[in-house]
């Protein structure tokens, strides 16, 4: 059964006139004129910080679900308040299980405890906006030494179906995320998550492409191709540092990923997942899109 979440009927005239100003300030900024939805792709961030997100002119912010999850009523009752007023939401959430005693794989999984913990955070999740869940969370994942890999992998379809099942209750769609190998001994590669994706056979399980994490695993942008019917959702990074794009030159494989994303018709979400800030990367960064997407 699904949490139904009802966060109306308190009083905070102060806040909402701090809003209506915060507001106010957003529509005249510079930002929101300069930058807007490249095409038909939405670009995002990955923060919770959706004030600035408004104010440097980005379409949505990608918060990590684990971090929604844990907070007490009256913070999430805050948050809610902060994001639902501004013009942006949580398209997509990442960071999807962070508990060290939730595990997916290995002798001590319990379908019950992550069933416990999905329901309220997806519930969470689509208050805010989402439409799209990024399990990546290596920790929850990753196969113990001697550990079965078949058997790691049938307890990986077992989690997704329930996954799916609770999110398509929500209207969410649960996105595997391939992690290099350095972070995660398993589903390194966007094969190797399109693979899952068609073995698990649910309609509300997808998948997504982390630039990043394919330049570390030297995986042909193709994939992009082959699983453009699976991938629902990108993270993006500069992959020297991991930092925030800015120009096109930084790294010889930029070309073809969107010679290829372009040809795919793609018109889904891109979230920067790097190090940066807005103050220092923003204008450079939407500047990236604009030329690496038109």
């Amino acid at each position: 059964m699904g949490v139904k979440l009802i966060l109306f009927g308190r009083s905070r005239t102060l806040s909402m006139i701090t809003r209506r100003a915060l507001l106010a300030s957003l529509a005249i900024s510079p930002f929101l004129a300069a930058f807007k939805s490249v095409g038909n792709i939405k670009i995002g961030v990955c923060t919770r910080d959706s004030a600035n997100a408004v104010k440097y002119g980005f379409d949505y912010i990608e918060p990590a679900a684990a971090e929604i999850a844990a907070m007490s009523e009256a913070e999430f009752r805050d948050y809610s308040d902060e994001v639902l007023t501004l013009p942006i939401g949580c398209r997509a959430f990442n960071g999807l299980i962070r508990r060290p005693d939730l595990k997916v794989v290995g002798n001590e999984v319990s379908l019950s405890a992550l069933r416990d913990y999905l329901v309220p955070c997806m519930a969470r999740c689509k208050h805010l906006g989402a439409s799209i869940a990024v399990w990546g969370s290596a920790g929850s994942r990753n196969v113990p030494e001697g550990f079965s890999r078949r058997r790691a992998n049938e307890q990986i379809a077992e989690f997704l179906r329930m996954a799916g099942d609770i999110a398509g209750q929500h209207e969410l769609v649960i996105a595997i995320e391939p992690l290099r190998h350095q972070e995660g001994n398993i589903l390194n590669t966007g094969a190797e998550a399109l693979e899952m994706v068609r073995s698990v056979k649910h309609p509300n399980v997808r998948m997504i492409i982390d630039y990043y994490h394919l330049r570390e695993e030297n995986e042909d942008p193709k994939i992009l191709e082959a699983a453009q019917r699976e991938i629902v959702h990108l993270h993006f990074a500069n992959p020297h540092g991991r930092v925030w794009p800015h120009d096109l030159a930084e790294d010889d494989h930029y070309a073809e990923f969107f010679r290829y994303l372009k040809k795919t018709g793609y018109s889904g979400g891109i979230s920067i997942e790097g190090k940066g800030t807005f103050e220092n990367d923003a204008a450079a960064s939407r500047a990236f899109f604009r030329a690496a997407i038109n």
